[in-house]
């Protein structure tokens, strides 16, 4: 998006919703940053400034508006967009490389220097990576504080501080509120549950169309790490400093979240996957204005607003699931990731559910038995050549993961294909605009609506769909009858690499 502050002026007269988390407002008379679509007055134009992120308003010295709460607000779109070093900066800081790495840590994963690094941030977003991940720990900090009973020196380093003073001061200096009082002033309604779990809510952009998503995920369930049940979908975490469950039931104006995590230190890191796995960042109205008058899929569009491109909370284990998939149904794809599970996976402490256990890393995979694998021995070739790439480092898959030079290494290894690859990029890379031309359900979708559906000619109809292929596709998945496309069988390896994935 420009960063265009006559536009942006506007969007401020209008209160318009839309620009929620995409931009923010600082109003130098009050020294308070609000989000465009506040419900207070509108100041005068000379007295406001406009900031890409909450942190570069808080480092020019403004404070977040108690009332229209502007770092609750779903994160910008723009970070998934950008494929470059901020996009990928910007998802890595999210994910709490710089609490968990340092500042040198994030700059090696990016592979370049941290000044480099900083001078990018700042040119773009307008804060360097330490001003971000303090902005993040802040706004975890005021999460846990308003939504929860845990002790406020253990809300501290949950949310990634290092010192309960360093704690107090950025809650005060952000919030120009004590701990205290942001806990008295949060205690409305059930802040804490019989079952031990954090009960939270994850903000998103509407419309959206939860009843896909669990769609969606429902027919890639994993036997023991996933299950949906009642409207909510449920899942195993492994997370940089334990494991954990969450459940995620789509509320309207938000997505109610619970985890049970085996060290809080996690929460952050579990909710910026969640919002990954839901696509919760994304931005409809965007999407539906690019792909809502096609001629060919526009009607799908208006007919459901709101779809999302579901990610997920481990790329790891989504890159194991696409290999492992080939060549079966989804249904046949679940039962062989289920005894992958049985077999090599991590049995949770406590279980929720039908979800016992955690999908087995890549290093247990890396040295597994391949005798023990009981699937085709292509497959084990390219699952097990998967699994060692990844765990030593050969392949990225995380947030800050070049797009371009992770589908690059996929495709070197052996029993990786073209849909394969970007499938990957499409879910655990998170690129909008991934396709799967050669996609059987691709194939069959177009044909219903009367287009030729081979794999070039896919390729040429979807070039006006850009920068939001990956949502197109999941319109065109959705056209299908699901129960029919998970039973149906690949007709070449090519279909097969992405029916059951």
């Amino acid at each position: 998006m420009i960063f265009d502050s006559e536009r942006f002026w506007q969007v401020l007269e209008l209160g318009d919703p839309r620009f929620d988390g995409w931009v923010f407002c600082g109003v130098k008379s009050t020294w308070i940053y609000c989000r465009p679509s506040c419900p207070a007055r509108t100041p005068k134009r000379e007295n406001v400034r406009f900031f890409a992120t909450a942190a570069a308003a808080q480092s020019a010295g403004f404070r977040a508006c108690k009332r229209c709460r502007p770092d609750a607000t779903p994160g910008s779109p723009d970070w998934d967009l950008r494929a470059d070093l901020v996009g990928r900066a910007m998802r890595l800081i999210a994910d709490g490389v710089v609490d968990r790495e340092g500042v040198g840590g994030l700059a090696g994963r990016l592979g370049y220097t941290e000044r480099h690094v900083y001078r990018q941030l700042m040119a773009v977003v307008g804060a360097g990576p330490l001003a971000l991940a303090r902005a993040q720990r802040a706004q975890t900090a005021r999460i846990l504080l308003e939504t929860t009973v845990v002790p406020i020196t253990g809300v501290a380093f949950a949310a990634g501080f290092q010192s309960v003073r360093q704690f107090n001061a950025t809650v005060q200096e952000v919030f120009a509120m004590t701990p205290s009082d942001l806990r008295r002033r949060g205690r409305r309604g059930d802040l804490s549950e019989e079952s031990g779990a954090l009960s939270l809510r994850l903000p998103y952009r509407s419309p959206l169309d939860g009843q896909g998503l669990m769609a969606f995920l429902r027919l890639r369930i994993v036997p023991g790490v996933e299950e949906v049940q009642g409207g909510a979908y449920r899942r195993s975490l492994r997370l940089p400093h334990g494991t954990g469950a969450v459940e995620l039931r789509p509320a309207e104006g938000y997505v109610h979240a619970r985890y049970w995590l085996s060290d809080l230190r996690d929460l952050a890191a579990a909710m910026q996957r969640s919002r990954t796995l839901l696509d919760l960042n994304s931005d409809p109205l965007s999407v539906t204005e690019a792909l809502g008058d096609d001629a060919l899929i526009g009607a799908l569009v208006r007919q459901t607003p709101g779809r999302r491109v579901a990610g997920h909370v481990d790329p790891h284990e989504l890159a194991i699931r696409a290999v492992l998939g080939q060549q079966v149904s989804l249904r046949g794809a679940s039962t062989l990731a289920g005894r992958l599970v049985a077999s090599y996976g991590e049995q949770l402490k406590r279980s929720l559910g039908a979800v016992t256990h955690v999908f087995p890393s890549v290093e247990a995979l890396a040295e597994a038995d391949p005798d023990r694998l009981a699937m085709p021995s292509a497959r084990r070739r390219g699952l097990l050549a998967l699994a060692r790439a990844l765990a030593r480092d050969e392949i990225a898959l995380d947030a800050g993961a070049d797009r371009k030079d992770a589908r690059r290494r996929l495709l070197a290894l052996p029993g990786i294909g073209p849909w394969t690859a970007e499938y990957i990029a499409m879910r655990a890379l998170r690129d909008p605009d991934a396709f799967l031309p050669s996609d059987l359900g691709v194939r069959h979708a177009l044909e219903r609506l009367g287009h030729d559906g081979r794999p070039a000619a896919a390729e040429r109809e979807a070039q006006r769909w850009r920068p939001y292929r990956a949502y197109a596709l999941q319109y065109l998945w959705a056209s299908l009858d699901p129960p029919a496309r998970a039973k149906s069988a690949p007709r070449t390896a090519d279909d097969a690499d992405r029916l059951a994935a």
